[in-house]
């Protein structure tokens, strides 16, 4: 459980953050771009839930709200050069596992299924749930634009990167869905302005 009585400690002063593992780092570095993108993410993602109230959209998303701490938490305890198997969640050691990955899959080809097929690609909009929707999905491209970059210079676990690239595509669906099933999707026209 945590438990927060204070929300400013100072440790921070001097540009540097504190990992699970007690370690400090730059507040610039690699790790805390990611782990800042994916709390971006998740605030935009709130944003969305707030134009979803009432409606059978919202508790998916709370649910992926959870995820994405999860995802930082994982992200904000570094493996080094340990074996693979430590990407394993354990009692010390939160980790994103497949099955939050297979859950959001499961739920893309489930809302697939009842969406309006795609004849063109579609412009972010349509109604306001739906644009925030879409302004949630780009937040979360950033944010695994963000986490391949760390992959790059560390070890990532490689459930967070497979949750992380199902996330934008389920909030494109989610998109399309509070969009009518997709008939109040607004299509790009290519060339429309020449």
């Amino acid at each position: 459980m945590v438990k927060l009585n204070r929300i400013y400690t100072g440790t921070g002063d001097d540009g540097t953050t504190g990992l699970v593992d007690g370690s400090r780092l730059p507040k610039h570095d690699a790790r805390m771009e990611a782990i800042g993108a994916v709390d971006e993410a998740n605030c935009a993602i709130g944003l969305a839930i707030c134009a979803l109230e009432g409606s059978g959209h919202a508790a998916p998303l709370t649910r992926i709200q959870n995820d994405l701490f999860d995802l930082g938490a994982d992200l904000a305890t570094p493996v080094g050069d340990a074996a693979i198997e430590d990407f394993s969640p354990s009692e010390m050691t939160l980790r994103i596992v497949p099955a939050q990955a297979e859950w959001i899959e499961a739920s893309i080809d489930a809302i697939n299924k009842e969406l309006t097929p795609l004849t063109s690609f579609i412009l972010p909009g349509g109604t306001e749930a739906a644009a925030r929707l879409h302004i949630a999905r780009a937040s979360t491209r950033a944010a695994e634009r963000r986490i391949s970059a760390l992959a790059v210079a560390e070890r990532v676990n490689p459930a967070a990167m497979v949750y992380i690239n199902r996330l934008s595509d389920y909030l494109f669906v989610m998109a399309r869905a509070v969009n009518g099933g997709g008939a109040k999707d607004v299509l790009w026209a290519p060339g429309e302005n020449r």
